[in-house]
């Protein structure tokens, strides 16, 4: 079940999703601490499977993780700093003024701006910092590998992915960002997969989770049969690399 007014794309996969979302940077998050002199509370709105949240733990004393999707709640990673909730962005329930950073990782371009601004303006310590990061279109290793990610991702489920995702293919930078820039380093994501682990991720998509609704099979079954034959051993692994925009600021 999902919070009221979500458009929810991810809770049939929360599962795939947990298992198979690449993790952040860990120089991500050590720029993240750098931005407030306080480090009592950090909000991560939209947090998904609380990947985000629970590295942010390292970092301040506790962390407030929300998500409208209570299935990828159910899935989110147990830390002891971390407290879980289902909660829409615009409605957090947090006391005013009392979060030192908020972080929102992948997830900006679903919410309603308008709104989750007004409840930035109302948490956010006076001193803290607003952030929204996303990842954009995965680069493969391997110019034949990724010739054939490619058209998957931008031919074949161009047609079902949510009209929210161009916002993530131009980095936020087309998205209002009401605050004080902080002008933010330059990061990427990588990590190493083997074929099973790419497939897996590409079924945590939503594009695909449309694709198999309206078609009626799992669009990832022909896809894995262009790619075992180019890939090598099923065991081999092959660089991921995600460009990662970043929109930061303060309270104006």
């Amino acid at each position: 079940m999902a919070a009221e007014g979500f458009k929810d794309h991810f809770s049939t996969v929360a599962g795939t999703y947990a298992n198979y979302r690449p993790f952040y940077p860990a120089t991500l998050f050590n720029w993240l601490a750098t931005l407030s002199d306080r480090h009592e509370l950090a909000w991560d709105c939209g947090t998904g499977n609380g990947q985000a949240a629970v590295v942010l733990a390292n970092h301040f004393h506790q962390v407030f993780a929300s998500d409208a999707s209570s299935s990828q709640i159910d899935k989110a990673i147990v830390h002891e700093r971390v407290r879980y909730q289902v909660a829409v962005a615009q409605d957090s329930g947090l006391p005013e003024r009392s979060v030192d950073l908020i972080l929102v990782a992948q997830a900006l371009h679903w919410f309603d701006l308008p709104a989750f601004y007004q409840e930035v303006q109302r948490v956010l310590h006076p001193d803290g910092a607003v952030v929204a990061v996303c990842y954009g279109v995965l680069q493969v290793e391997g110019e034949e590998v990724n010739h054939i990610v490619q058209e998957f991702y931008g031919q074949t489920l161009a047609p079902y992915w949510p009209p929210e995702r161009r916002h993530v293919e131009t980095a936020y930078q087309t998205l209002p960002f009401p605050f004080q820039t902080i002008d933010p380093p330059h990061l990427a994501m990588t990590t190493q997969w083997n074929l099973s682990q790419l497939l897996g991720y590409f079924r945590s998509w939503s594009a695909v989770v449309a694709f198999n609704k309206a078609m009626g099979y799992d669009p990832v079954e022909p896809l894995a049969s262009l790619l075992t034959p180019v890939w090598g051993e099923p065991t081999v692994t092959r660089r991921m690399n995600w460009p990662l925009g970043i929109r930061a600021g303060r309270l104006a």
